[in-house]
């Protein structure tokens, strides 16, 4: 399956796709000498200018000959199928950025191919920051962390696109899980997705992170109960800001 990157639709059946696709990329041939040549090495020119200037090159070199994919293994994919949560950064055109936050159902982001991966949008606050941004910019950063068992994070860069739950159900090789997820009636329903086209996936080391142990709790998907979804906990709603206040 492979998926149009076009926000708000989808052009085409996914096996039809998929054959485009499948005809331009081979994930799993190993690329020629010349095309090793002519690829540049992942990562960003600052962070290429601090490893010579640290002398960090040669663990960097290591690094991105060991553990960086530009596609999901099947590890990554399984290690995903497990995950209740996930970490999101968004910049907007103007690279302001946002840190966010997602959980589901353990699996609640769908994998549908190595190249490409899709989350829900549950019922939020309404600002639509991440989603804001990703009209903007399509770049996105998403960090899974196991807490419980492994102490071992994922990360997965890539551009992102917003797809509605209209979109997705007209699709004919539509996963049955996702269109599950769609048709659901309760809180848990989405309103609509985000899909991103995997450019980066690689491993985040568990030497400092905590392995953590779950409690028990209720959660209240898509609820709007201002005490449910945690009050004025940094009791905010009385100071001051230096935007003129709206009546809602």
């Amino acid at each position: 399956m492979q998926w149009n990157n076009s926000p708000q639709r989808l052009l085409g059946g996914l096996r039809r796709l998929k054959r485009k696709v499948s005809n331009r990329i081979k994930p799993d041939s190993p690329p020629t000498e010349q095309e090793e040549l002519q690829t540049p090495l992942p990562g960003s020119t600052g962070e290429h200018l601090l490893q010579r200037q640290y002398g960090t090159d040669k663990r960097a070199l290591a690094f991105y000959n060991n553990q960086m994919m530009d596609r999901l293994n099947d590890h990554m994919i399984a290690y995903i199928a497990q995950q209740e949560m996930a970490f999101i950064s968004t910049a907007d055109g103007n690279g302001e950025c946002d840190a966010s936050f997602r959980a589901g159902p353990p699996g609640f982001v769908r994998i549908l191919n190595r190249r490409q991966l899709i989350y829900p949008e549950y019922r939020g606050n309404g600002v639509m920051a991440s989603l804001g941004n990703i009209v903007e910019n399509p770049h996105i950063g998403i960090l899974f962390v196991d807490f419980f068992n492994t102490a071992v994070g994922l990360h997965v860069n890539g551009k992102a696109s917003i797809v509605e739950n209209a979109d997705l159900l007209l699709q004919p090789d539509l996963p049955d899980v996702i269109r599950e997820d769609i048709l659901t009636a309760d809180g848990k329903k989405p309103e609509r997705w985000v899909l991103v086209d995997v450019e980066e996936a690689y491993i985040h080391c568990s030497k400092h992170i905590p392995l953590l142990r779950k409690r028990e709790r209720e959660i209240d998907w898509g609820t709007d109960d201002f005490v449910k979804k945690g009050g004025d906990h940094f009791q905010v709603k009385s100071e001051h800001r230096p935007w003129k206040k709206i009546p809602q």
